[in-house]
């Protein structure tokens, strides 16, 4: 049995899996309403002192990530989205929406992308669960 987001105990007495929810706590917030960010839209919030950033892509799927490349933390607001991938419109760097892994480190410009990449070593970009609740956009900040 598998529960995703929480630290799994066994009980000894009844063999089963019981969550433990005090080691990785689930924080879920109210960012915004869901009618603040239209299909296609992004914008920049503050949740407990993260700076994140919401995207509303043309499918419909909502994801919120750190808003700053961890490249150079240069904004990714003005990023390319397609695929489930957000490609950073400064050094062309691209992480998985989903996961925040990294699918290409600082390509970009030609001939001293790569070199520029040496400033800073890769790292995944962060990413928060969300959920649609009453009419509004929640996001767990505890789960980073």
């Amino acid at each position: 049995m598998s529960i995703s987001g929480a630290a799994v105990s066994v009980s000894r007495k009844s063999e089963r899996l019981i969550p433990d929810f005090e080691e990785d706590p689930i924080k879920w917030t109210e960012a915004i309403a869901l009618d603040q960010l239209a299909k296609g839209d992004r914008k920049v919030i503050k949740v407990d002192g993260h700076s994140i950033l919401l995207i509303h892509d043309q499918d419909g799927q909502i994801y919120a990530i750190g808003s700053a490349c961890p490249h150079m933390r240069l904004p990714l607001k003005g990023g390319k989205v397609q695929d489930h991938t957000i490609t950073c419109p400064w050094h062309h760097s691209q992480f998985d929406l989903h996961t925040g892994d990294v699918k290409e480190w600082s390509p970009w410009p030609p001939a001293i992308g790569r070199m520029l990449g040496t400033l800073s070593r890769e790292k995944a970009l962060p990413v928060f669960p969300t959920k649609i609740e009453q009419g509004s956009i929640w996001v767990d900040v505890g789960s980073e």
